[in-house]
């Protein structure tokens, strides 16, 4: 007479649990970065970014001194084109 019909397969899971192979050791496993040259070159400074950067400091000394004036109906006509898709 079986007292616990299910010890058969909790026979099974042990077996299985036995069976599983150890875990591969993370430690010695390291991250790697690769840049590609394309990248490499896109972060060197360009001419189109040192002009920037002059626009930019000329922009900010002009708002610095409160000479800085906004065209109104330029705005508005990139807000316009804008929203409809010029």
């Amino acid at each position: 007479m079986k007292i616990n019909p299910y010890s058969q397969i909790q026979n099974v899971y042990r077996k299985q649990v036995g069976k599983q192979q150890p875990k591969a050791d993370v430690s010695q496993k390291r991250d790697q970065l690769q840049i590609s040259n394309e990248a490499k070159i896109m972060q060197q400074e360009t001419r189109i970014s040192t002009e920037r950067k002059e626009r930019i400091e000329a922009l900010k000394a002009q708002v610095n001194a409160g000479e800085y004036k906004v065209n109104a109906e330029d705005v508005a006509r990139k807000f316009y084109d804008y929203w409809n898709e010029r």
